[in-house]
Order: C-alpha cells, then structure tokens, then sequence
C-alpha cells in the first residue's frame, strides 16, 4: 500500500450510485487548505456542519452547496485534520468533486481501509479495533454485528492490555531473580509466587481461545450441508430453505454436480446451507465422481449436517464425522412408515414437516453457537496469537529446572506475541491483507 504521510486523502464514504445525499471525506495536512480552496472562504466552526457552495478552484465553476465540517485533529477518526463534504448524491456531482479534488496539489484517491489505517498509525485504533470495524461493516446477521462491536469498543484489547501488564510484571520479577543470581534469598523471594499467576494467566487465556471456536463460526457463518444418496430430494429441499430456485431439481441421479450455497439468517446466527452431489459408490461419469469428491469433503467441513435419505433410493448410512447430524426422511407422501425415531420425517414436495425441520435445526445452531456474542476474539489470527503466548509460558511451567534466563526470555516471547495481536510490534504484511476488506472510503 501506497502510504505518504504528507499526502492528504479523499474518497466517496457513503455508498455508491445515486442517493439523496453523498459524503465525501479528506484527511491529511491539507484537508483544511482545500476547504478553503473550495469555498472561497475561511474554515468554519469546527465540528460544526456549515453551508458553502463548493467551487473548482481553477475556474470558479459551482459544484455543488454542500454541508461542510471542519474536523481538526487528533480528535478525529484518523487521528489527522479532516474535513467532510455532504453534497447532494447524483453521479455528475460526485463525479466532478473526485476530479477537483484529485486535480489539487498535494490531494490523492484514498487506497482501500487507507483511513483505518492512519487511525491505526496515529494510535487511534488498535489491531483488534480495526479488525472489529471490518467485521462491522461486513456483519449480515445480529450475532456477526454484536461480536464486531465488541471488538470494536475495546473489550478484546482491553483483555489482552490485561494479560501483558501481568506478563510484564512477571518479566521484572524475573529480571530482578537474574540481576540478584548470587543472593539465594533475594532471588527466591522474587520468584515465589509465579507458578500461581502464571496458571491464572495461561487458564484465562485458555478460556479465551476455547470461546474463540464458535465465535469464529459465527463470524465466518455456520456451514450447514445437506447431503446424502442421490434423488433423495437434496436439492429440493435447498431451493424450500432458499425461497427460490437455486438447484436444478431432476428425478435423473447425479444431476447435482457441484456444491451450491444458499445464505440464511437463523435468530441472527449467520448459516450457509450447501446442497452437495448425491454421494453412491460408482459415479457415472469423471463429473459427477469430481462431484463427489467435492461433496465428501463439504460434509467432512460442515458444523452440521442434514443426512437425507427417501423410500425409493438407495439406504445409505452417513460417513463418520463429528459433527452433530439431522437424518431427515423425505418423500413421506411415498412411504411414511413406520414412524422412525429419531428421523424428521418430511415430504418436501408437500412441504409436510418442513417447518419442523428448520426449527429442529435452529435448536442445533443455537445449541453450538447461540450465546457468542460476548467472545472477544473472532479470527484465526487472534486464536493463534494467543496459543503462541500460551505456548511460551506452558513452556515455562512444565520445566520447574528451566533456568531464570530461559524462563524470562519464553515471557518475553509470550508478550511479543500479545504485541502482535494488537499490532504493536511490525505486522506490514498482515495490515496489507486486513486492509484489503475494507472498502474505499474506509
């Protein structure tokens, strides 16, 4: 990412296309001087919306009357002076505001999440805050928006500021043990206590990453498949959860040959639902056995799957997993008897038991990831960070003969890992790929 300090940045903040009004932000040194080089007037109030009528500065040509707003740093997003610019929300407006502004001297296009990250630069976000606001900008369900806002708020790095201020306490003590090796008493006084708040520490941080598993799965969304031999009514049943035609439903086996998804909104847990190919010993043809493949491996993946099974195919038992299954009896206007226990037994053509079925799987949702809202770490990258730490100080407590040294250097290691989560130490690489899911004027 193209990144200059002395550059000051511009990009459309609201959404794009036509709207009754559009919000354009600048931040940098020169966001102020180019208010002024399109009003023709001196900086407003600040914090303050005023009306002004915007003009090229080349050649006076009106733009637009806007609300503008002054916005002197660092009490500001970016931690920079900014300045935003509400005109009216038509295409041509926009348009030419862009142009002038990228004209200007000193002014460029922002990159995407350029503004999050000079708020991160500035110190006005941390590295989980901004994960936090692209998850928020990303949240499709009510569960993904209150697991984004508390990362956002602070909560996640307020609990590993927490765990750092303990590891660096920890880290003195050691240090005090290593300056005072000579004197036995001095040393030993120092290091009484550790083993206990090492165990407090690392058991905390175990429960943090132990919630952090289905928080992820949340925040990525559940995946829910449907599998099963063929023509048992897979397809069917998507295209009922879906509200529309997504699968090709055909009485000919082996017409599913890829894994199609449908995204559903389960008391705002967030769960993509894949219809896989009919799974049967010899495939047909190479396509339908690359189906297949593809079908075994989405059920291997799934958090949970819907095992469906019909009176006129063939009697299948699920493959071995883990994960929680629902066996579902289709055609029931076929063969609905005997009752079989511990099957929902539905006739999707009729939609008979359907209903049943969706609420049966909103209780395994709920029961696998309802209650989330309130993990603090939502990312592989968060998890990893902290079993790192965790790492280096069950290193430190397996080895009671470990010497003083090696001892504060794992803390130490443990403390950088804590500094990578929330991007203290040198993380370019990684700011490069959060960054990308950010939009423009972000």
């Amino acid at each position: 990412m193209t990144n200059t300090e002395n550059d000051t940045i511009f990009a459309l903040s609201s959404g794009a296309g036509v709207a009754a009004v559009a919000v354009v932000r600048l931040s940098g040194p020169r966001a102020g001087e180019a208010l002024r080089a399109l009003t023709g007037k001196a900086l407003p109030p600040a914090r303050r919306l005023a009306l002004r009528t915007l003009r090229a500065p080349a050649d006076g040509a009106m733009i637009d009357q806007a609300l503008v707003a002054w916005l002197p740093g660092p009490r500001t997003f970016t931690g920079e002076d900014m300045v935003e610019l509400h005109v009216h929300g038509g295409r041509a407006v926009i348009e030419l505001l862009l142009d002038t502004l990228g004209g200007m001297e000193g002014l460029r296009a922002a990159e995407r999440g350029e503004f999050t990250r000079r708020a991160l630069l500035c110190g006005r976000l941390d590295l989980l805050e901004v994960e936090g606001l692209a998850d928020l900008l990303q949240a499709e369900t009510r569960a993904q928006q209150q697991l984004a806002i508390m990362a956002l708020r602070g909560a996640a790095s307020e609990r590993v500021k927490q765990w750092r201020v303990a590891l660096v306490e920890l880290l003195a003590l050691f240090e005090a043990a290593i300056d005072f090796i000579d004197e036995e008493d001095v040393a030993e006084q120092a290091l009484s206590g550790i083993d206990s708040r090492l165990q407090r520490i690392v058991s905390d941080m175990r429960r943090a990453v132990e919630a952090s598993r289905p928080a992820e799965r949340v925040r990525e969304g559940v995946r829910v498949a449907i599998a099963g031999p063929p023509n048992a009514g897979k397809s069917s049943l998507l295209n009922w959860l879906a509200r529309r035609e997504v699968a090709l439903v055909s009485d000919m086996p082996g017409t599913t040959r890829d894994v199609l998804e449908v995204r559903l909104d389960l008391d705002g847990i967030p769960v993509t639902v894949l219809d896989t190919a009919g799974l049967r010993r010899e495939a047909s043809d190479k396509v339908e056995a690359m189906g297949i493949e593809r079908a075994r491996r989405a059920v291997e993946d799934a958090d949970i799957v819907l095992w469906m099974q019909a009176p006129d195919v063939e009697r299948q038992a699920p493959p071995p997993i883990d994960s929680p299954v629902i066996r579902i009896w289709n055609k029931a206007d076929i063969d609905s008897s005997p009752e079989r226990n511990g099957w929902q037994v539905v006739s999707v053509k009729q939609e008979r038991g359907l209903d049943a079925l969706l609420d049966c799987l909103r209780r395994e949702v709920r029961a696998r990831f309802g209650g989330v809202e309130s993990a603090l770490f939502t990312r592989a990258r968060q998890r990893q960070a902290i079993a790192r730490a965790m790492a280096e100080l069950e290193a430190v407590q397996s080895r009671s003969d470990l010497p003083v040294e090696l001892a504060a250097e794992h803390v130490r290691c443990a403390v950088r890992a804590l500094d990578e989560l929330i991007g203290r130490v040198d993380v370019e690489e990684l700011l490069d790929h959060i960054f990308a899911e950010f939009c423009i004027g972000k």
